[in-house]
């Protein structure tokens, strides 16, 4: 029976995580809930799953993963918020059920320095797509990693199509139902961006070792190409109840947790190279990931003000990007990177970005 504290429990990860537990009781005790400000879907989570600890807040939620003994701690927030619940899971000893990517890619080695080997199990698709394939091989074996992306609903469009996109088509993704940031992320390939950076500081790859490719159906989640010239790739219906199984009770496998592919009708996969001229998100994130320290805080915090400035109809699509390497370019790093400052740096991009916005 694994004890189980879920961060972010009226959220899509939080919810879809409950379902998990609430088919596999056997397996399972939640000990505490967390979530942002949705007292009363909280209060009724901890009514049915006989929960004593629950928290409201970020502060609450890093309290309640300090005192709460328990073996899991799967952290669905979202945002760089979940950066202190994320240090605390892991200074606590906890295995940490990632799927809040940007307090790894704000913290970076914050995070990755006091993480036990295999104490962070990735829930973002992608990443336990990887975290799959790469038991298949040892580490040094691994020539490159594969990531798949979708394109989202832009797929295929040149750079001056962009210029002419609306809010509403940038929220009709062909696969993931989201969140606002998350959704308009994958539009402009941000997301993507984020990834790379996250699956560097998971797996230990080097940049230049990390692509890229555009697979629309997304079925093939990622994929490890080994020295020897064999490509071991994860594919399964786009669910994130399984990763998020995987992440609660890595390395074993729950049985019936999603649907399996259907071999027996005729189908087809494509991938597609990513085009980096109408999608220049993830080379400037890589760029971003190389400079390390406080710059994927500021290209977080940047993207997260020109993605509300372009729902407010105050920037173009292609403005996000634009406002975001602007303000990267500007940022001048401090010598160390601490808790105080990466909260700084966050505030410096946040007012920046905002003052290049149009009036």
């Amino acid at each position: 029976m694994r004890r189980v504290i879920i961060l972010g429990s009226s959220g899509s990860i939080g919810t879809q995580a409950l379902d998990v537990i609430r088919a596999n009781r056997d397996r399972f005790e939640v000990v505490g809930l967390a979530t942002g400000s949705r007292r009363d879907v909280l209060d009724a989570q901890a009514r049915e799953f006989g929960v004593e600890h629950v928290a409201v807040g970020i502060g609450e939620a890093e309290q309640l993963v300090r005192e709460v003994e328990t073996d899991v701690v799967l952290n669905g927030i979202t945002g760089s918020v979940g950066l202190g619940p994320t240090l605390a899971a892991l200074e606590e000893g906890r295995t940490l059920a990632l799927a809040n990517k940007e307090s790894l890619i704000v913290g970076g080695e914050l995070v990755t320095a006091i993480a036990r080997p295999g104490q962070i199990v990735p829930v973002d698709s992608e990443h336990s797509a990887i975290a799959q394939a790469l038991r298949s091989g040892e580490r040094s074996e691994v020539r490159r990693l594969v990531l798949t992306a979708s394109g989202g609903p832009f797929r295929g469009r040149s750079r001056e199509e962009l210029d002419r996109v609306t809010p509403a088509q940038a929220l009709a993704h062909p696969t993931w139902n989201m969140g606002r940031v998350v959704t308009t992320n994958s539009a402009t390939l941000v997301n993507k961006g984020l990834e790379v950076i996250e699956a560097h500081l998971l797996f230990d790859v080097p940049y230049p070792q990390i692509d890229v490719v555009v697979h629309p159906q997304s079925i093939v989640h990622s994929m490890v190409e080994f020295t020897d010239g064999s490509t071991i790739a994860q594919a399964s219906p786009p669910d994130m109840r399984l990763p998020i199984s995987l992440g609660l009770d890595w390395p074993h496998r729950i049985a019936g947790i999603g649907v399996p592919l259907d071999w027996s009708t005729g189908t087809s996969w494509t991938f597609e190279p990513l085009d980096e001229a109408a999608f220049p998100a993830v080379a400037l994130a890589k760029r971003v990931g190389r400079a390390g320290g406080t710059y994927p805080a500021v290209f977080n915090a940047a993207n997260e003000v020109a993605v509300d400035a372009f729902h407010e109809g105050r920037l173009g699509f292609l403005g996000i990007l634009e406002t975001v390497e602007r303000v990267v370019e500007a940022h001048d790093a401090p010598s160390a990177l601490t808790r105080e400052s990466l909260s700084d740096a966050e505030q410096w991009a946040r007012r920046t970005a905002s003052e290049l916005l149009p009036s």
